[in-house]
């Protein structure tokens, strides 16, 4: 169920599924409960992204998505959304939703965000997973590349970003997804200059979270592309060497979209990971 709210300031659409699947109570609950999964969305997506995926994780878990300050149709407040602004936005949907505790998924720049809300929300993590993301800052070659995208909007090419959508995708894949592709590009095309711009510079500004991971006692899992061209595999390789306190899951099929490329695989991993928090209680006839 969609619905729009104001949290933290800001005009944001959030989605919020039943927390499990109605049956009578004369039925065995279906499945375990996995609790509450928040799913963030990455650079030039939106909450939809997600929309095949979260049928996978339902009823195991009630799953919240919204579309991040900047994207989709929520509100761009101000010239630069840092991840801290992020995080607190997303810790007031919570609190409007009355969810205490959740496992926070970040896809790409979603990451980036789930791990600025461990940093300052700590306890409202139950486990964290990053979906093809990296607790690591911008480079400065990755923070010229970015000023440059925002050199092209300013030009009044954001078309030229519309690339992309495509190379999010392993290369023996885009011919299958080509529906998919064209879509998320639709969506680059929609999406707010100033809210591209916004987060932008806000992912140039993030800090170096690898401590924040590496120091954290919540359950950890990296779900990585092996034909991801962002996150190479040389540079997975040693994100993860670092990190000996996670779980790992390599998506062989994948490039950056593997929610998108193998939906399947990526959520049997994802909801294997997560602890269950109880069993989930008949729902109210």
């Amino acid at each position: 169920m969609e619905q729009f709210m104001i949290a933290n300031g800001c005009a944001l659409r959030v989605s919020d599924t039943p927390r499990q699947t109605k049956f009578k109570p004369t039925q065995t609950p279906p499945t375990e409960d996995k609790g509450v999964i928040v799913l963030l969305h990455g650079y030039l997506e939106s909450l939809d992204v997600w929309e095949e995926f979260t049928k996978l994780l339902t009823p195991q878990a009630r799953v919240v998505a919204i579309d991040l300050p900047g994207h989709g149709v929520s509100e761009v407040k101000g010239e630069v959304h840092t991840m801290a602004f992020l995080a607190d936005t997303l810790r007031a949907v919570l609190d409007r939703l009355g969810v205490e505790r959740c496992t926070v998924v970040g896809h790409s720049m979603g990451g980036y965000v789930a791990l600025e809300f461990l940093n300052r929300y700590p306890e409202r993590v139950s486990a964290l997973v990053l979906f093809h993301s990296t607790p690591n800052p911008d480079t400065e070659e990755k923070k010229n590349d970015r000023q440059r995208e925002i050199a092209v909007i300013d030009s009044g090419r954001k078309e030229l970003l519309t690339h992309s959508a495509e190379k999010g995708f392993a290369a023996d894949n885009r011919k299958r997804f080509a529906d998919e592709i064209e879509g998320l590009a639709l969506q680059i095309s929609l999406t707010e200059d100033e809210g591209i711009k916004a987060l932008l510079r806000g992912m140039c500004a993030r800090e170096d979270r690898n401590r924040t991971l590496s120091e954290s006692q919540v359950p950890q899992l990296f779900i990585l592309g092996a034909k991801d061209e962002y996150i190479t595999p040389p540079v997975a390789e040693r994100m993860t060497a670092r990190h000996p306190q996670a779980q790992v899951c390599m998506l062989c099929e994948s490039g950056h979209m593997g929610f998108i490329e193998q939906p399947a695989e990526a959520a049997a991993a994802l909801l294997g990971f997560i602890p269950t928090v109880g069993v989930i209680a008949p729902a109210a006839e």
